[in-house]
């Protein structure tokens, strides 16, 4: 099946290999935890008048849909369907979630081989069920990495707080059937690969096609400003390691020309990264 050429935020790679941003609605995240351990006075300026009433900033649920000649993959699937009207109000979930969205881009989530996961917290993982708790991606295989399984439904009071821990149980016996043990090809020209750092089992998405590759660096990569590797969030669970990986993978994305996905932001999440003395800077499409 041809991807939709309505869809605006495409990506053509050659070879048949194309991907298409599909948003799966948006969320608000407190702007503190966000920018983690860089002071207000250097990141003010820089989020300006974004920030609510509750000093919260608007993340997008960027998802994207990678067609190649052998597949579909889909690429994080949103908060979903499956929210209590009292965390939708906490959490200021807006928009359509991932199966509507999909289905407005004219895309059908029963043609998707493979739903790859950067990690599975609720704002990336929340959209594998439908609403009545049936597969959204019936025929699909989820890709994530064990060690993010493992950590995803461990009983330390930090990931209870930050993974939907009953969710993701009804689903863990379909993750199993997909389960990564380091990178890995999904599908021809489709690799898994782990950083580490935002949680213990993260991974990015990196697409090579004849024209470029474009990467999906999922949490390690959420705002424009994450384009600066000591710049990493609260919820990086080994912050050091997020610097470490940021480093060296931004430095091959920005002397490749690799296309890069950002997780989170709303006004431009398609770029690429350039080089800017010991660190890098973010340069819209």
């Amino acid at each position: 099946m041809p991807m939709n050429d309505a869809v605006d935020a495409t990506i053509d790679l050659g070879g048949g290999v194309r991907a298409a941003l599909v948003v799966a609605g948006s969320f608000r995240s407190d702007a503190g935890s966000l920018l983690g351990p860089a002071p207000w006075v250097l990141w003010r300026d820089i989020v300006g008048d974004e920030p609510d009433a509750d000093r919260r900033l608007l993340q997008a649920l960027n998802c994207l849909l990678v067609e190649t000649p052998a597949g579909r993959v889909l690429v994080e699937t949103g908060i979903g369907e499956r929210i209590s009207d009292k965390m939708r109000a906490i959490r200021g979930v807006q928009g359509d979630p991932i199966l509507p969205a999909m289905r407005k881009a004219g895309f059908d989530p029963g043609s998707v081989d493979v739903v790859a996961m950067s990690h599975l917290h609720f704002d990336h993982a929340g959209g594998l069920l439908d609403a009545e708790g049936r597969r959204g991606f019936p025929r699909a295989t989820i890709v994530a990495q064990r060690a993010e399984w493992e950590v995803a439904l461990d009983d330390n009071p930090r990931n209870i707080a930050a993974y939907d821990q009953p969710e993701l149980r009804l689903v863990r016996a379909w993750g199993d059937e997909g389960v990564a043990d380091g990178e890995r090809e999904v599908l021809p020209g489709v690799s898994v690969v782990p950083t580490g750092g935002h949680t213990g089992g993260h991974q990015g998405v990196v697409v090579r096609g004849p024209r470029g590759t474009l990467a999906f660096f999922g949490d390690l990569a959420m705002r424009p400003w994450s384009a600066n590797p000591r710049w990493v969030t609260a919820f990086d669970d080994f912050p050091l390691d997020s610097v470490r990986t940021k480093a060296r993978l931004f430095a091959t994305a920005a002397d490749e020309g690799w296309t890069v996905v950002l997780s989170h932001e709303a006004k431009v999440p398609i770029g690429r990264l350039e080089r800017d003395r010991d660190r890098f800077r973010w340069v819209p499409r």
